[in-house]
């Protein structure tokens, strides 16, 4: 097992003890400490499925997804994927961050489901709930797997992420792309590296990104940015927008989705509990603003919208769009590759 020769301590499940049940119900085989991860446990399952199916009748431009890992050490406070892990009889906050549950065997799994004579080819997109290339896919190596078992299959793909890590399979996905389209896009919403440490402290730096978004028009691939989510009075100056609008342009992207935030279940009370503390003077606006619900009021969005607009023209993000492996509206939430250059909700 990986792992051996770092370890802490590491617990081999016992499903008789009643100790963390849902993970038990996902195929615990152990639980991992290390020195490089302080604070972070890492559950290995033996997932039963790697494709997930979109529930019918979804927004989203893909019908299938593959998710290597659960929780995230990216840590963002905004992450719409936190209520996720409740499933798993764990918190959607510092639990999210801190115990993440790794499918060791997601790779095998997946290249059996796509050798069904039932499977149709049909676009997977992955980045849609954690991001695969977080740090710990350093250590797991699960993406040349998946990638592999995708391309060889004939199966297109997209792939979202925040993880510079995402550099060291470029040379696999570019023969990937001489089988299948392989759509890539990268995450980044906050300019300023003071509060993108504070808000998404376990990520790589804006000009990290940046490099990545090259690092990747460079090796032949278009790259759309989700500048998502936009957070209300954080991120929504014209001043920000510009500059990080600007830079991404002069990185090479080929279009932006912007997205403002959504606070959709636990991650709402997660993310304003961390305004109150650190921007107090903020959170009234926030609940006037959200209301009960999870997202902005119409006029919020119109108002961004005539805001980025007029930006994304003056660096040309809104021109052609990369092609994207399946035609669609694009979702609310920063979960794959943009279907188009310019989306804005």
């Amino acid at each position: 097992m990986r792992w051996q020769g770092q370890t802490l301590e590491a617990v081999e499940s016992d499903v008789e003890d009643g100790a963390l049940p849902g993970l038990a119900r996902a195929g615990l085989v152990r639980s991992v400490q290390t020195p490089e991860f302080d604070g972070v446990t890492f559950h290995e399952v033996l997932c039963k499925s790697a494709l997930n199916r979109v529930p019918d009748g979804s927004p989203l431009p893909f019908r299938f997804t593959v998710n290597t890992f659960r929780g995230c050490t990216h840590a963002c406070r905004y992450c719409f994927a936190r209520p996720t892990h409740e499933y798993l009889d764990l918190d959607a906050g510092a639990d999210f961050d801190t115990q993440l549950v790794v499918k060791v065997n997601v790779a095998a799994v997946l290249r059996r489901e796509l050798a069904r004579r039932s499977w149709k080819g049909e676009p997977v997109a992955l980045g849609t709930n954690t991001d695969p290339y977080q740090r710990a896919e350093g250590r797991y190596r699960l993406m040349p797997g998946v990638i592999t078992a995708l391309a060889e299959s004939g199966t297109p793909f997209s792939i979202l992420t925040k993880g510079t890590l995402l550099r060291r399979d470029l040379p696999l996905l570019t023969l990937a792309a001489r089988q299948v389209p392989v759509s890539l896009a990268v995450s980044l919403a906050i300019g300023d590296a003071d509060l993108q440490r504070a808000i998404e402290p376990g990520t790589p730096s804006p000009r990290a990104r940046l490099d990545l978004i090259r690092a990747i028009t460079d090796a032949g691939f278009d790259c759309t940015v989700m500048v998502a989510p936009v957070m209300p009075y954080l991120t929504d100056s014209t001043t920000h927008l510009d500059g990080l609008l600007g830079a991404i342009a002069e990185a090479g992207a080929t279009g932006v989705t912007v997205i403002p935030m959504h606070l959709r279940g636990s991650t709402r009370g997660w993310f304003l509990n961390w305004v109150a503390d650190h921007h107090p003077a903020l959170i009234r606006r926030y609940r006037q603003l959200y209301g009960r619900g999870a997202t902005v009021t119409p006029e919020y969005r119109a108002w961004l919208r005539d805001r980025v607009t007029p930006l994304v023209e003056r660096y040309g993000l809104g021109g052609a769009a990369p092609r994207p492996p399946a035609p669609a509206a694009q979702p609310p939430e920063p979960v794959g590759a943009g279907a188009q250059a310019l989306t804005l909700f």
